[in-house]
């Protein structure tokens, strides 16, 4: 039987220990880190994003500030918004939620963010710095991803790790950090990769992030894989309330049988985003010491 890497669990115990030391930080008469979020728009699945960071910041007890302006605001105007959050000192960490609206260049407005406050790490300072020996606030899926990793001791030394999609956001990360830091072997494939499976099948982890349903069959892996199923896609099911339920990229109910540890979807690696945005931003106020 496959072990079921359960992220809810080790995010939630992520969350106990930031809890305990921010407590600690309250008991002799510090404040405590302070995470801002900014919000354009009426997006449906990024306000219920940006709901449950705001939840876990409750929950360890950070400070939070929520910034929601309209979609017609233009690029400008969030402009002169992200430099105030970068020259307020009461502000340790801030992220700015995607989407965002075609006018406003996500790529311009990730560079507006000051690398020591960019809790997403998508900063290219940030970014680059996953090739270092001294990383700075790391994108927080990968670092959610090797958490896991690390948590359920999951060697990953000299393995081969097949890493599908080559995203900014996951895949060029996530396979950045199992070369540098997992000391792996790493193959990456994306749309124009040629036979797909003939990679897939030679893994012995494989990190997947296309945000295609069931784009991983049992065909596709070999026995005692360990699967890391970064999908998360909305698919339409009529026996839910709701309507639809969260498919992930891996056949999950076909391939788990064959694996050694599995993600599932959701309750895997969802949970450990929030996380890590948690991490990075308690790492963000260490660093600043104010």
């Amino acid at each position: 039987m496959p072990i079921v890497i359960d992220g809810r669990k080790i995010s939630e115990d992520i969350k106990a220990e930031i809890a305990q030391e921010v407590n600690a930080l309250k008991n002799d008469g510090k404040r405590v880190p302070h995470l801002a979020i900014i919000i354009v728009g009426d997006d449906a699945p990024s306000h219920t994003y940006v709901k449950g960071k705001i939840n876990a910041c409750k929950t360890v007890g950070f400070e939070y500030t929520l910034l929601h302006f309209a979609d017609s605001i233009s690029e400008e105007k969030l402009a002169k918004h992200i430099t105030k959050l970068n020259e307020d000192d009461d502000i340790d960490g801030f992220i700015v939620q995607i989407p965002l609206p075609d006018h406003i260049s996500v790529e311009r407005v990730n560079e507006m963010i000051s690398p020591a406050k960019d809790v997403d790490g998508f900063t290219n300072q940030n970014f680059g710095s996953i090739t270092s020996t001294h990383h700075l606030l790391l994108p927080a899926t990968p670092f959610g991803i090797m958490e896991l990793l690390n948590r359920y001791e999951i060697e990953t030394k000299g393995k081969e790790c097949v890493v599908v999609g080559a995203s900014r956001l996951v895949g060029a990360p996530v396979s950045l950090m199992m070369l540098q830091d997992g000391l792996a072997t790493v193959t990456v494939c994306h749309e124009h990769t040629v036979d797909l499976t003939k990679h897939t099948r030679q893994a012995d982890i494989l990190i997947v992030a296309v945000g295609k349903p069931n784009l991983i069959t049992k065909e596709m892996v070999k026995e005692n894989v360990v699967i890391i199923d970064v999908g998360t896609t909305r698919v339409e099911d009529e026996t839910k309330k709701s309507g639809f339920r969260l498919s992930g990229d891996v056949d999950y109910e076909n391939v788990a049988p064959l694996t050694s540890h599995i993600t599932p979807v959701p309750g895997g690696v969802g949970p450990m985003t929030i996380a890590s945005l948690l991490l990075n931003t308690l790492k963000a106020y260490e660093a600043r010491k104010i």
